[in-house]
């Protein structure tokens, strides 16, 4: 089992900034950040596989920024210049499996789920 902890979320002004952290309580191969607004599926924001290679999507290139630091086991998605509709719970996901695409945005490649972080981003 992994353990997920999310932390830093907020409520910020568009154009704002917030730094969201996600500390793992094991290794993990792949780690990434996903977000759900009310009404909406869930999706991807952001992941980071075993070889170190990124994927964004494409509503936050540009403005996200992912970064880990492997001796710690964290991640971290700096993220700039929010707007309204990135409004969402934030969830940091992980697995332990080798991904035959990778890295991912998809949440079903992913076993392990934190509970949360809120970003709340007013006009």
């Amino acid at each position: 089992q992994v353990q997920l902890v999310e932390s830093g979320g907020d409520s910020v002004q568009a154009g704002g900034s917030l730094r969201l952290s996600c500390a793992a309580s094991k290794y993990t191969v792949s780690m990434g950040w996903f977000r759900q607004a009310p009404g909406k599926e869930r999706e991807g924001v952001a992941s980071i596989d075993s070889a170190g290679r990124y994927v964004y999507a494409d509503s936050v290139k540009g403005r996200f920024t992912l970064s880990q630091d492997n001796a710690k086991n964290m991640l971290y998605l700096q993220m700039n210049s929010l707007k309204p509709e990135d409004t969402a719970m934030y969830y940091c996901a992980a697995t332990r499996l080798v991904l035959r695409q990778a890295p991912s945005l998809r949440p079903g490649d992913f076993g392990y789920w934190g509970q949360g972080t809120q970003v709340t981003v007013s006009t």
